[in-house]
Parts: C-alpha cells; structure tokens; sequence
C-alpha cells in the first residue's frame, strides 16, 4: 500500500534536514530560479558536483549528493529533465514515480519544483507528479509477517513529501482529482494481487459494495437471481465451484438528469473470473498460480468507479462485473455441453478454459437491454493470443465504433496505458460459427484474440461498443517507473482520462 507517503504543497522553500530534490536540464547548468533558492556557494558546489561527476541530466536521470555543501539538508537529489524537447515531452507520472523510486531511506523529503522557463511546472504537473509518486510507493506486503532484506533501503515509518511551486494554491485542488485516480488504481492492484482463497467473488462483490460509501449506488445479484434473470452461460462458468457466482451493478450519477435521459450513461463492464483453472480442459500446472488474477477487468471496472466517484465526475456511469470461480468438480460443465444465454442465443462449449467470453456475453447483454448506454467497454484478460500478437506494452483494442477507437487510442496516448487497435470482420466471426449451436465459444488457435472479440460482438446489438484483451497488461508485466508491483491496476487511468476528456461535463 502506499498510505504512507504524505503529501502537502507550498511555495518552493529550503526545508532543514531530509532529502531536497530539485531538477536539472541538459547542458549542467542550473536555472536561475533554482540558484536562487540555494544560493550561489550551493550552487558553485552543485556544478562543480555535476562537473566531477559528468552528470549529463538525461530525463529521469539521478545525482544523489549526501551532505552537500552550503545547504543544510541530509541529502540531494539532482533529477535530469533533459533537453529542450525532452521538457515539452515530460510525463510528469512518470517522473514522480521514479523520483520516489530514489527516495531510499529518507522519511522526508523536499522537491522544488522550479526549472527552466520553458518547463512547464504547473498545478497539473505536480498533481501528476504526485500521483507518480504514491503509484511508485505502492506495495502489496500484507501477508508477510517480517520485513525482508530488500525492505533495508526503504523508509521505516510515514515519508513526508513537500512539492514546492509557485502555483501551489491551484495545486492543492487539481492533486484531488490525481489521489482519487491513484486510489483507484490501489484498489484494482490490491483485488488482483490479492489470493483467491481470500476473494471469492462473495468477498470481490462486498468489497465493491464499498463504494457506497463515495454514493455510488449498488446491485450485487446472487445465483438465484442470475439463473431467475436467465444469464446461464455465466453460471454455467462457476457451476463446478463451491463458491457462488455473482455479478455487481454500480452506479455512479454525477450528471444532471436531462442528460442522462437524452444520452444514457457510458457502461464499462469487467471480467471477474476470480480463480481460472481452466475447468474440465484444465490449464498447466506450471504458471496456473497467476489465474488469481483472472479478474483484472472487474478489478479495473471497480477502481475506475471510486475514482470518478471519489473525484465527483460529471458523468453518469454503470459499472458491471460479473464474478465466477472456474473449478473442475463433477458439476462443472463439459466440453460439448450447449447453454442458452441471456440474448436467447445458444452456446456450445469447445473448451471450458474459454470462459471469461461466456461471462461478459451475458453481463453485455444485460447491461445493454437493462440501461441502454450510450456507449460500452468490456475489459478483460481473455486470451493469451493478444501476448503473442503484441506482448505487454500495448492491450488490444477492438470496437464497432472508429470514434469510441479513436479516442480510447487518444487516452492510451496521453497515459501512458496504451492500446493498438485489431481487426474484426465477418470472415473471423464465421469461425466462432457451430455445427450444433448458434456459436461456439472459441474458434481455435488461429486469431484467437479476434474471434473471442467477434463472439463478445454478437451480444452488444448496434450499441458502440469496444473490447479491450489486457491478458498482457493487468498482471504480471514489465515493472516502470509507476509500479513494481505484480498487479499494474491497468485501465484505470486510461479509462478515467477517456470520461474526463470526451464524456464529462
């Protein structure tokens, strides 16, 4: 967790003791403001510094100076921001994240925020600088019961942070809306790191059902309710498990009325399988501990919904989520075995590991005859073939909508969280076709990103509509700056910067 790190914003002053960080642009030369704040016999050290230590200041780069003469701090961090281009680029998430990343034990600390004129050192800017940094402090170390080896080099105790800008005033207001994304992003790492004998999806839907709190309104629908409403390719997932099946509606009205009624709201829908063992076509046993985190969609979807209502977002959004076990007992069902989901439409089973589709088809279809959004997102670790296709940098994006594609990419662009549009068309979807039902629920090996979007697309109707596969982004990817945990809690920002830039107000 990240509760330990506290920070405040104030106008860029010398603060005694502690780490003091402050920023260096490529050439090792500092700015005139910066020098003022040191002082000149400081700022002779800090070059000569510089100088001996043939620091060239590359963006994200790191100088630390223990003692350093002329400033009565414990020790400093010179941070390069690079050149001129390189300054127009920042990503100031980033570079909060890997700034905390050198905080090493110091339990204070004082950025001062200055810099050449050309750098922008705004309210938003320290507001993503901030939220860099508590990304950054994130740890999931609840489950051991002494500190390891590698806990020597951090922080014992809460670590003050103390951003200094001219604007801070604004930036107190704008940081609330980058905590309520930083916290929502906590939250969908916490569920997805979390152990699936800790959460079943009885425990993944209490655990939504927290944001009452934040007055985002809740629906948690039992099994009885499911199989009453008819969403029987979902329970036929969970039906080999001792656990029940659930799904959570959340509810999060932040327009005006008149605009909810005249657009509907904008629905994004999570898988939640919460434990994958592949059912009757069990997976490998090497690796399966990762299915924990089978549920990265609906953990998304839940993170996402604090932050727009932690934030008070203007906009009217569902949230959905529908949470299964996928277990191999005697009742699990079979390959070969057909259901009929809530469309109406029949399923025959190929394959028992190709699940997550046969959930969000019916939590898809419900959302869209129960609400009628205005737009749809489903987001879902479904298939290793996006790996193949395009590794852990990017999630795959797929949609009926170019607009609703356009602006996702446009999000991903400006987070970071980025996506890369595949291919949907008649001739993929014609290999989810079955000879003994309406479809079956994989195509094979070929395209199997593709056809799992093309089976999700027989459940969405005309309603515009994308399907983000975040198989590689939403556990186990490459550690950066912003995480270094197992869980990145991906889609969370991305999705928050798409309702804030095109759906809000």
């Amino acid at each position: 967790m990240s509760e330990g790190l506290k920070i405040s914003f104030s106008a860029p002053e010398l603060v005694k003791g502690g780490t003091l960080v402050i920023f260096l642009a490529e050439g090792g030369k500092l700015s005139d403001s910066t020098k003022k704040l040191v002082g000149s016999a400081a700022a002779n050290a800090i070059h000569r510094a510089i100088e001996v230590e043939a620091f060239k200041a590359k963006p994200k780069s790191a100088l630390a100076i223990p003692a350093p003469y002329g400033l009565d701090v414990d020790r400093l961090l010179i941070v390069g921001i690079g050149s001129d281009k390189d300054r127009q680029e920042t990503d100031y998430v980033r570079l909060g994240g890997a700034i905390a990343g050198r905080f090493g034990t110091s339990r204070s600390v004082n950025v001062l925020l200055v810099g050449p004129s050309d750098w922008r050192v705004d309210a938003a800017a320290a507001s993503d600088l901030a939220m860099g940094m508590r990304l950054r402090a994130y740890r999931f170390d609840k489950y051991f019961t002494k500190k390891r080896d590698t806990d020597q080099d951090k922080p014992q105790g809460a670590v003050s942070v103390k951003i200094g800008l001219a604007a801070f005033s604004d930036a107190r207001k704008v940081a609330k809306t980058g905590e309520a994304i930083a916290e929502g992003v906590i939250i969908a790492r916490d569920l997805v790191n979390e152990p699936p004998n800790v959460l079943d999806p009885v425990e993944f839907a209490r655990r939504a059902s927290e944001l009452t709190k934040l007055g985002v309104e809740i629906t948690v629908l039992d099994e009885k309710q499911l199989a009453r409403i008819g969403m029987r390719a979902l329970l036929g997932v969970g039906q080999g498990s001792a656990k029940e099946s659930r799904v959570v509606i959340m509810r999060w009205n932040g327009a005006k009325p008149a605009k909810y009624n005249k657009t509907g709201p904008i629905a994004v829908i999570g898988k939640g399988v919460v434990f994958d063992t592949g059912g009757i076509s069990i997976k490998p046993a090497a690796g399966m501990e990762d299915m924990k985190g089978d549920m990265g969609g609906a953990a998304c979807v839940v993170g996402l919904m604090h932050a727009l209502a932690s934030r008070k977002a203007k906009v009217n959004v569902i949230g959905a989520i529908g949470l299964v076990e996928n277990m191999p007992d005697g009742n699990a069902q079979r390959p070969g075995d057909i259901v009929t989901s809530l469309s109406g439409q029949t399923i025959e089973i190929i394959n028992t590991d190709a699940e997550g589709r046969l959930v969000l088809g019916d939590v898809l279809w419900y959302v869209k005859e129960t609400f009628k959004p205005q737009l749809m997102i489903d987001l879902a670790t479904l298939t290793g073939a996006v790996l193949v296709a395009l590794g852990q940098e990017n999630a795959g994006l797929f949609s009926n909508d170019d607009t609703l594609a356009e602006r996702l990419f446009a999000a991903g662009k400006s987070t970071g969280e980025t996506v890369w549009r595949l291919p949907l068309s008649a001739a993929y979807d014609k290999m989810v076709d079955s000879k003994f039902a309406d479809m079956k629920n994989t195509g094979g090996r070929h395209a199997g990103s593709i056809t799992a979007a093309q089976f999700l697309k027989r459940f969405v109707g005309d309603t515009p509509w994308a399907h983000l596969d975040i198989a590689g982004t939403a556990l186990g990817s490459p550690e950066s700056d912003i995480n270094k945990s197992w869980s990145s809690g991906w889609g969370v920002r991305l999705l928050d910067r798409l309702v804030a830039d095109y759906y809000e107000g």
